[in-house]
């Protein structure tokens, strides 16, 4: 067999390490179609919405947001490949659990676990092809990231939905043995990356020791971005029914046509992302602040589908832009604890998005002024970026000048 310093990743690594993204959205997508039903098989619990809807829907994004710094830390020092190849053994079995469960709160510790498995997915699968991948390459297959988990979401919710129609509420979580299927792929197409041949060739040895301000920055953006990007995700039913659509199926084609910004947004990226990192969030935040406001400004359901669209599309380019930014020049050694901590970040917009919303539309009169209200909030996000990069342009031509 082939040594594995000597192997050189390619086509199938890039695409078999996209796959476990898909675990990402299948903590609430599969649950989507089934919730009514879930809600009605555990009424007779007391407070039994508040521990469907937070304990059984929710709950993974909880574990994700937890235990991604951990499992980064876990990554750097026992490898990446083995802590996925078993996190995604034990997302099998804890996924399907729920088959077998009679009791809420048996059903919900087993969603305690598949949100601890998914950090430990999503942050092992990133940082391989991180470790994997240089450059422009690398910023490619990071990117691709998001147009996976986006357009999976939908191919999920088409099949939750038959699997629930067929089977009842647990049908929707036989879906979880398919990373059974991807965890064969990642031992036969991938190894363990060699220590040695991995340093990024941008690294010095003083980006061994982890970068935390250069971290809590970039996590402080994300948190703002996932925000945003969650806020539709969340909000976009209730909008379309203050809008007059009050048939779910109509509301779910509008949600899937915005949604589809988000891959699109992604292979913009690709072109886009040679510009400077601060000029690029500029543009980002400028996209998301216009479709923000046309949301909150909207009169019918087809003008605010179309301007979610192009809210969706700029959270289609900012997200691949923090993730690139997070794992860029980093050293081998630090490179897992980075990613989770992105990971926890990212995952904490799905539970801030709910409330931030919500207390919003409390105190502006509606949903709907609260989305234009988002948009002002990206529109600060512009005036920062803006400033930061004409501020480093500028010293970027003293120094020019100072060394002529």
């Amino acid at each position: 067999m082939q040594p594995p310093a000597s192997r050189t990743p390619g086509f199938a690594q890039g695409i078999i390490l996209l796959l476990p993204i898909t675990m990402a959205v299948m903590g609430i997508v599969l649950l989507v179609p089934v919730l009514p039903e879930i809600l009605r098989e555990f009424e007779h619990v007391p407070g039994a919405p508040y521990l469907v809807q937070l304990g059984i829907l929710t709950m993974p994004a909880a574990g994700v947001l937890v235990f991604s710094p951990l499992a980064g830390t876990l990554a750097d020092r026992y490898g990446r490949r083995r802590i996925l190849l078993v996190a995604m053994v034990a997302y099998a079995g804890l996924g399907i659990a729920p088959m077998l469960l009679s009791n809420i709160w048996a059903v919900i510790a087993s969603r305690v676990g598949v949100g601890i498995c998914e950090a430990a997915i999503m942050t092992a699968s990133t940082t391989l092809i991180s470790d994997y991948f240089t450059g422009r390459t690398r910023e490619r297959w990071l990117a691709s990231q998001t147009a996976v988990a986006s357009l999976s979401a939908l191919v999920l919710l088409q099949l939750a939905g038959v699997l629930g129609s067929a089977y009842g509420w647990r049908g929707p979580f036989a879906v979880y043995l398919i990373s059974l299927v991807i965890a064969v792929g990642v031992a036969i197409l991938t190894w363990e990356p060699a220590r040695q041949t991995l340093l990024d060739t941008r690294s010095t040895a003083s980006r061994a020791a982890m970068p935390w301000r250069r971290v809590a920055g970039i996590c402080a953006i994300t948190i703002l971005a996932a925000i945003m990007f969650y806020t539709f995700q969340t909000q976009a039913g209730l909008a379309l029914d203050v809008l007059g659509v009050h048939d779910a199926s109509a509301r779910g084609t509008s949600t899937m046509i915005a949604s589809l910004g988000v891959p699109l947004g992604t292979f913009v990226f690709w072109r886009a992302s040679r510009l400077h990192i601060a000029l690029l969030l500029s543009l980002e935040f400028l996209v998301m602040a216009f479709g923000f406001i046309w949301m909150g400004h909207a009169t019918d359901a087809h003008a605010f589908t179309l301007a979610a669209f192009v809210n969706q599309l700029g959270c289609g380019l900012i997200l691949p832009t923090l993730l690139t930014w997070a794992t860029h020049g980093l050293s081998f050694e630090v490179r897992g604890r980075c990613t989770g901590w992105w990971t926890g970040s990212f995952a904490s917009g799905q539970f801030l998005s709910g409330g931030v919303a919500t207390f919003l539309a409390a105190r502006l009169g509606g949903l709907l002024p609260a989305l234009s209200f988002l948009g002002v909030v990206c529109f600060g996000g512009v005036i920062c970026s803006l400033t930061v990069f004409i501020v480093r342009r500028r010293v970027s031509g003293a120094r020019v000048l100072r060394a002529a």
